[in-house]
């Protein structure tokens, strides 16, 4: 139950953003589509997070708990989106099907 209602908070939370940001027309929409997301993410990673490690949110030292535990998956998350962006970019990404012999 506590899921529901939390997914009902996030919904209007998110219909909020939308139609503020819809005041003001096409000038932020993209702002507003950042925001929609970044909330989105925040949510189910946080939940995935909490799940896997068996964090109890019903009390200030399991939301404490949960924080540092997510917080050290996001720094973990973005530690391994570095270190794939190096590989990638010390790729020889040249083409490398040339036939010998010119021809």
């Amino acid at each position: 139950m506590a899921i529901g209602v939390t997914l009902f908070i996030v919904g209007v939370l998110i219909a909020l953003i939308w139609i503020l940001i819809e005041m003001k027309r096409l000038r932020h929409k993209t702002f507003a589509i950042f925001l929609i997301t970044l909330i989105l993410f925040t949510y189910f990673s946080f939940t995935y997070v909490a799940k896997k490690n068996d964090v109890q949110l019903g009390s200030v030292s399991g939301l404490l708990n949960g924080g540092k535990l997510y917080f050290s998956w996001l720094g973990s998350l973005f530690g391994n989106v570095k270190s794939i962006t190096g590989y990638a970019t010390d790729l020889d990404w040249q083409e490398n099907n040339k036939t010998k012999g010119g021809g």
